[in-house]
């Protein structure tokens, strides 16, 4: 029996302007997945990094939400946000195309990978909050859902083409030549989104209101929403515990699983099909059991999974991490599905700015924290122990969901009732 294509998908592959916008993204995220398995490898393998260095290294990557992510916010709610995207799409390319010559060269050094990480940090802070203030421009708040399930799509296809690639050109051509096809993803990303057509109007400034009292009023928009406070500090765990991850795994599988960098980027790869298999269902799996069911579900069902991660080993039980990853991706995609689209629903168009950044710096503030730590226990205790550490972390990460509202909901709200601290009305069960 012969499918017949989505209607609803048709209608958004059909919009020009989002099919361009998804395109950039594609080959952005592309060239990012394969700088995901060489940037590491650059430390560990060319440079001799110790855990803690790669801890550092990827802590540098994340500071950046940290130390601008609130600012960020306001300013860009001051302005139009696709420039912004172009800008740092370009920025992007110019710092992580420094690497190549430097090791060609023979001066590339840890200090230089922590300014590239730097500079590319600032400028994903600054792509990241507009792309999600930019995208309710392009789609009606009806197809929001749709639009950020086709992101998250080309987004985890590309954790999936991405690290086998670069696994690939790493063992063909070395770690440091392999990141030029970051720097070429984040130029033709650059080049897709300035053909984008769609009349953004100038924000115009309020008068007299400062950067400080901006800053404020998303925050206060954020805090005083009692399923924005859970889903915040619940993404702030699992992003804590994430980058413990991220700072060791590298350092895991060449030291202790003693794999390959093809075998690394394959392992990527395998897990990645989870995060893709995410984004298809999520659309689905929020009509099935409702918008605010899926946001806790998906970390109730998949969180526990983690403790497959220091339980791998050498030969067949590396299949143990693969597994656990492809599964905590699946939850963690259909999780950001499913609350990112509420909150573009939710928040007024002259906040959301704001509101993006808040949540970014309280859910991504976490990141250099968390890297810090697993480079800091991988150095004192081992990467396993660091594992053993991230796999407890990750069951911490429902908590927070189930002690708020979400718990009795169906579906979401609407408006911005509960904004001022009011308890939402549950939706009847299906």
């Amino acid at each position: 029996m012969n499918e017949t294509p989505s209607p609803r998908r048709d209608r958004l592959l059909g919009h020009r302007d989002f099919r361009l916008l998804l395109t950039g993204a594609a080959t952005a995220q592309t060239g990012s997945q394969v700088t995901l398995v060489a940037l590491p490898l650059v430390a560990v393998v060319v440079l001799d990094a110790t855990p803690f260095e790669v801890g550092l290294l990827t802590a540098a990557e994340t500071a950046a939400f940290l130390l601008v992510g609130l600012p960020a916010g306001a300013w860009l709610d001051r302005m139009r946000k696709l420039p912004v995207l172009i800008r740092a799409d370009v920025v992007r390319c110019l710092a992580v195309g420094s690497i190549p010559p430097a090791a060609a060269l023979g001066v590339l050094t840890m200090a230089q990978l922590y300014l590239v990480a730097l500079v590319t940090g600032v400028a994903t802070v600054f792509f990241d909050v507009a792309h999600q203030s930019f995208l309710p421009s392009v789609l009606p708040r009806e197809q929001l859902v749709g639009g950020n399930g086709a992101i998250e799509t080309v987004r985890s296809s590309a954790q999936i083409v991405g690290p086998g690639l670069g696994g690939g050109l790493v063992q063909l051509l070395g770690a440091s030549l392999a990141i030029v096809a970051d720097a070429v993803g984040y130029l033709a990303s650059a080049l897709l989104l300035a053909r984008i057509r769609v009349e953004e109007p100038r924000p115009e400034p309020a008068p007299g209101r400062s950067l400080r009292a901006e800053v404020a009023e998303g925050v206060r928009f954020v805090l005083k929403h009692p399923l924005l406070r859970a889903i915040a500090a619940a993404t702030a765990v699992s992003n804590l515990f994430a980058a413990v991850l991220a700072a060791v795994q590298t350092v895991f599988w060449v030291r202790v699983l003693d794999l390959a960098p093809g075998a690394i980027g394959l392992l990527l790869s395998a897990s990645a099909v989870g995060g893709l298999a995410g984004a298809l269902c999520a659309g689905r799996l929020a009509a099935w059991l409702g918008q605010a069911r899926l946001i806790w579900l998906a970390t109730v069902v998949t969180a526990p999974f983690a403790v497959l991660w220091p339980l791998s080993g050498r030969g067949a039980g590396v299949v143990l991490f693969g597994i656990a990853s492809a599964v905590v991706l699946f939850g963690a995609v259909a999780y950001n599905v499913a609350q990112v689209s509420f909150r573009q629903s939710l928040c007024p168009p002259e906040l959301l700015g704001r509101m993006n950044a808040t949540m970014r710096f309280l859910v991504w503030g976490t990141l250099p924290i968390g890297a810090l730590i697993g480079g800091t226990v991988a150095d004192a205790a081992g990467p396993r122990a660091a594992l053993w550490l991230c796999a407890a972390g990750f069951l911490l990460v429902p908590v927070p969901l189930l002690l708020s509202p979400l718990r009795r909901l169906r579906d979401l709200p609407a408006d911005t009732a509960a904004t001022a601290g009011e308890e939402p009305v549950a939706s009847p069960a299906a």
